[in-house]
């Protein structure tokens, strides 16, 4: 079978954009029984910018179980924590051998963050690289992946090339499983993606009912009067729907033809009431892990244990490749 590989960054609280960029396309591609499922919590990667190590504690934990409740299944996928492992980053420094500086600052995502006020650490620079070692020290045939992280991909793509050519084929170059909805937007600000540095405009999937209903019936629509899904044109309502396919897996065009003729109030309640449907068994499912958190760990150091079994094995190959003893 061919192996799928992803890994889901711990930086705050797990939202509607995460959920359906990249979740429901990993526990679909792991529900398919066909393919070798790898995903894995990316804490190193949260490093990058300024944190507490008690929140991170918290967020990382928070991460893991938000993300069993959502339907990972460690006994379908292998579902570890990256820092259990130790295999990843010793391929990021033999990565870090062949790239350039200035390939690294180029990159869109690092000079965002430096945009937005991010110190210029070296991690975060280097993040791509780290990111390229999580996806190829698997072997990974494709890697599910938002619009936003296809520059990082194709990176990885260029390594396994480089060291393909240099050393001799050893690498794939992982294809991108894109998923239907290209990027979820903030519900107050169509414009701009959804994000936790936007949280009026963020819906987590951990929000109770209460909130669920008043951010959706107060998310932003247009001075128009129909429903309508013209993402060009009409960018916020188009959102919501957008939002309401993924969550009821019923095409836009027929969700408009639903609501023909009705109010953006019995849209937005419909909504509120679907999204909060999906979520409650998320809700629940959480409610019942959070009460054996020793029984979490232990499915975590058994996917560990799986995942450093494949690890250890490509690098050991890798590292005779380069010629190490």
């Amino acid at each position: 079978m061919k192996n799928v590989v992803s890994g889901l960054k711990p930086s705050g609280k797990l939202h509607i954009g995460n959920y359906l960029g990249v979740i429901k396309k990993a526990i679909e591609l792991q529900n398919s029984n066909k393919y070798n499922c790898i995903y894995f919590i990316a804490d190193y990667h949260s490093l990058t910018v300024d944190f507490k190590p008690q929140e991170k504690k918290v967020e990382i934990f928070e991460m893991i179980i938000d993300l069993l409740a959502s339907g990972i299944n460690p006994k379908k996928s292998i579902f570890f924590i990256q820092s259990h492992l130790n295999e990843h980053t010793a391929l990021g420094w033999i990565f870090n051998n062949l790239l350039s500086v200035n390939r690294l600052s180029g990159m869109i995502e690092y000079k965002e963050k430096i945009n937005e006020g991010h110190i210029p650490n070296v991690g975060l620079l280097d993040y791509p690289v780290l990111m390229a070692a999580d996806i190829l020290i698997y072997n990974a045939d494709f890697v599910p992946v938002g619009e936003d992280q296809l520059q990082h991909l194709e990176l990885t793509r260029d390594i396994a090339r480089i060291f393909n050519n240099r050393f001799g084929l050893f690498f794939k170059e992982p294809k991108p499983i894109l998923t239907s909805i290209p990027r979820v937007m903030s519900l107050n600000n169509p414009n701009k993606k959804m994000s936790k540095t936007l949280p009026s405009g963020c819906l987590y999937i951990s929000d109770p009912k209460e909130e669920i209903f008043k951010k959706i019936k107060s998310a932003v629509t247009d001075s128009e009067s129909q429903i309508e899904y013209n993402p060009q044109n009409r960018p916020a309502i188009s959102n919501l729907i957008l939002i309401y396919s993924e969550f009821s897996n019923i095409p836009p065009e027929k969700i408009v033809q639903e609501f023909k003729n009705k109010g953006y109030f019995e849209f937005k309640n419909s909504l509120a009431e679907l999204v909060y449907s999906k979520l409650k068994i998320i809700h629940d499912k959480r409610k019942e892990l959070l009460k054996n958190k020793k029984e979490i760990m232990k499915l975590l150091q058994n996917g560990a244990s799986k995942a450093q079994k494949i690890a250890q094995n490509n690098l050991l190959k890798i590292k005779s490749k380069i010629g190490l003893i």
